[in-house]
């Protein structure tokens, strides 16, 4: 079921469980389509070791599987610099609080990997989600400051590739701001980059996908999205909020309405996809629909400014947001 789910044949399970210092993983590689044990192994480790036995679990997996490398995945599973145990469990608990796209949640996400970095400067891909957390205040108005927020993401983001330029996560991170930035040709190589490093880095798709949207090509960029969620089947819901805009700009309205009504059931308090929920519905002439979905981005953010999001949506042709202005006064919703 699990394998049907996420589209592979192979699955690794297994658990870890932490006794003071020190740490027992067991791990099994298991067949999917037959429910088969490929292999299985025990490790008691110190817990200075974990990156030690992830290196070891995945050489070990390699061989199980009989896989024929190619040079770039031999680099990409080859162990890199040494990891601070501490720094890198900030990192991963700030990249899920950073998912979650709250104002506290990205503050809290913030003040995690501010620690990450702190204990391991070198660290690039908390950098790059450092710069990500930046770029989110800026993008809704979270700080005191929007254009400072822009400022400490591009200098987040340009010391993660500086610190090492192979990591992927730097690279995404810099598309993300480079966009927000209108520098749109820059955000596109720089998401192709990450995608480059790693062919697997659902989070590049997504960046190519929005950066392409952006720059007018949203036919190109639905590929991008799809190839996203064949990479993570359990994608953040974001996704689907891009996906509908891409269609969108395609005046698919309609297809549209069925992906931002799965993104509202799973995140109740976005603002962005009900403004463009309404405005889809003002295309279709679905007025009375496009007034209550308005109503609820009201609800959900009483300060949401289409004004603002004009400014900082990174739209290079400014008719593209005109599209959903249209929409909403189709609606009635804005003069």
């Amino acid at each position: 079921e699990v394998g049907t789910k996420l589209g592979v044949r192979h699955v690794l399970e297994g658990s870890v469980r932490k006794s003071g210092n020190r740490v027992r993983i067991t791990a099994q590689l298991i067949d999917a389509t037959t429910g088969g044990h490929l292999w299985a192994e025990r490790f008691d480790r110190e817990l200075t070791d974990i990156f030690a036995v992830q290196d070891d679990v995945t050489q070990q997996i390699v061989d199980a599987l009989a896989v024929n490398l190619t040079e770039g995945d031999r680099k990409r599973l080859a162990p890199g610099q040494a990891r601070h145990p501490e720094a890198y469990d900030c990192f991963l608990r700030g990249r899920e609080l950073w998912h979650r796209l709250t104002n506290q949640t990205n503050s809290d996400a913030r003040g995690l990997l501010q620690r990450a970095v702190e204990l391991d400067p070198n660290f690039a891909s908390a950098h790059g989600l450092l710069a990500l957390t930046h770029g989110l205040d800026y993008l809704n108005r979270w700080s005191e400051s929007p254009q400072r927020s822009i400022e400490q993401a591009e200098e987040a983001a340009t010391l993660a590739v500086t610190r090492d330029d192979s990591d992927p996560v730097a690279h995404w991170a810099l598309s993300m701001v480079k966009l927000y930035s209108r520098q749109h040709d820059r955000a596109i190589s720089e998401a192709e980059r990450a995608i480059a490093l790693n062919p697997n880095f659902a989070e590049g798709q997504v960046s190519l996908g929005e950066a392409l949207i952006y720059s007018g090509r949203s036919g190109e960029a639905l590929a991008y999205f799809d190839r996203a969620r064949v990479l993570n089947p359990y994608f953040p819901d974001v996704v689907l909020h891009f996906q509908a805009l891409a269609l969108f700009q395609l005046r698919r309205y309609e297809e549209a309405v069925e992906l931002l009504l799965q993104r509202v059931s799973r995140n109740p308090v976005t603002d962005v996809s009900r403004a463009l929920l309404a405005a889809c519905y003002g295309h279709l002439g679905r007025f009375e629909e496009a007034r209550a979905s308005w109503q609820e981005v009201l609800r959900v953010n009483p300060d949401y400014s289409l004004e603002y999001r004009r400014k900082v949506l990174p739209f290079k042709n400014p008719a593209d947001f005109e599209l959903v202005m249209e929409g909403l006064r189709n609606a009635g919703v804005v003069q």
